[in-house]
């Protein structure tokens, strides 16, 4: 995540998105860089609008964060169904047979 976080930092600082550049972040960090993870993020950024890809996202996001309370209560639903005493199971000759008290 580091490594991601360094290109958004150099991004937001309108810097470019170099290998250079974030082995530089990272080291000031007191992270111990990896050369070919740094080298696969510059490569795989090439050519992607940043601005557009972090629209997109939150637009992809904000439904699933609203889904998520939807879902929590979803999920806590069955534990409060669960809660509630069952009714107890009467057949029919013992049903019969308290309605033939009432009528005696």
């Amino acid at each position: 995540m580091e490594y991601i976080y360094s290109a958004m930092v150099l991004y937001s600082a309108g810097k470019d998105i170099t290998e250079d550049a974030i082995n530089a972040i990272l080291t000031a960090a007191g992270v111990e860089a990896d050369a070919a993870k740094i080298k696969a993020l510059v490569a795989s950024l090439e050519g992607v609008d940043i601005k557009e890809a972090i629209a997109s996202a939150a637009i992809s996001a904000a439904p699933a964060a609203a889904a998520a309370p939807a879902a929590a209560a979803a999920a806590d639903a069955p534990a409060a169904a669960a809660e509630e005493p069952e009714e107890e199971a009467v057949s029919e000759e013992e049903a019969a047979a308290g309605l033939s008290a009432l009528f005696g």
